[in-house]
């Protein structure tokens, strides 16, 4: 028997050998304040313990916007990167090797922002106005999808490049006239400095995706289904304790109370699987970036969303 339980326990073992020296030593996944439930995760450590038994150390790295998140994981800094769904599209077409794998969110995050001394109320109202907004991010491409339905382009607007926090602080000093916003920057530009949205639709802002590198996906795939295990488990204890998730966001965002409910209210986290409804949405704005110029007339926008999406992950469960 004693040796029937010796050969049983080095069945077992020399598998989780084996993947054991295939793991890398360390996992790098970004974290961000647009993405409340990498947050959460984050803080209760449950990447770590999920690794812990392979030897695989996990190294944090912030992501100040979609497009800091795609130059990392262009650049192979980090594995796993939260982004807007429009902008990881950009990215793939603009030859990123990602795969989109997870829904962290789907919020109403970006918006047109003005002062109320601006005298700007509409869209068509930022003819030759000086706009900030951060390029290649889901706020960037909002403004440019905005401006298309009044009739503009970005040539028609004065467009001031600055990271998310600087675009609202320049709105706020007077240096721009409107800024298209990220939550929870944007929420805090409400709440604190009476800052107002005269521009929203909810329809034109993208998923909160997941993205992981090509590479790492085809090197690591349980890997992958083991991360998106984690993430699906902070997604469910955020929606049984939004007190937590709040904490988590109040505490890396360094803001009130007041701004942190503002955009948890504009956050849907009812889903976590990533599939035909999201392929939908990157169409249609793959399309009107399409119509904008952004991306280029000859790419076939469906084809690049399907290689973007890679639903076989799923939404793991653990």
């Amino acid at each position: 028997m004693a040796g029937l339980a010796s050969l049983v326990a080095g069945g077992l073992a020399a598998p989780r050998l084996a993947r054991a020296a295939d793991n890398p030593s360390e996992l790098r996944i970004d974290y961000a304040t647009y993405n409340p439930v990498g947050l959460l995760i984050r803080d209760k450590g449950w990447l770590e313990e999920e690794l812990k038994a392979d030897g695989i150390a996990v190294r944090w790295i912030q992501s100040l916007g979609s497009n800091k998140a795609l130059e990392f994981l262009n650049a192979g800094s980090i594995d796993f990167g939260s982004t807007a769904g429009a902008a990881a599209l950009v990215g793939r077409v603009n030859g990123n090797p990602i795969k989109a794998v997870y829904v962290y969110s789907r919020p109403e995050w970006t918006a047109l922002v003005t002062r109320p001394d601006t005298g700007i109320a509409a869209v068509a109202d930022l003819k030759g106005r000086r706009v900030a907004a951060t390029r290649g991010t889901d706020p960037h491409i909002f403004l440019i999808r905005a401006l298309a339905s009044a009739g503009l382009k970005e040539k028609d607007i004065a467009l001031v490049p600055l990271q998310h926090g600087d675009g609202k602080a320049a709105l706020i000093r007077g240096d721009v006239d409107a800024w298209a916003g990220l939550d929870p920057i944007m929420a805090g530009a409400e709440v604190e400095n009476g800052a107002k949205l005269f521009f929203r639709d909810a329809a034109l802002n993208s998923w909160g995706v997941l993205n992981v590198r090509e590479a790492f996906a085809a090197a690591h795939p349980e890997l992958v289904r083991r991360v998106l295990a984690v993430y699906e488990k902070g997604r469910q204890h955020a929606l049984a304790n939004p007190a937590d998730l709040k904490q988590s966001l109040i505490a890396a965002a360094k803001l009130p109370d007041a701004v942190i409910e503002r955009q948890l209210t504009r956050t849907d986290l009812s889903t976590g699987t990533i599939g035909d409804a999201q392929r939908q949405t990157l169409v249609a704005a793959g399309q009107a970036l399409q119509g904008a110029g952004v991306i280029k007339a000859e790419i076939d926008v469906s084809a690049a969303v399907n290689g973007l999406i890679d639903p076989r992950f799923g939404a793991q469960t653990q």
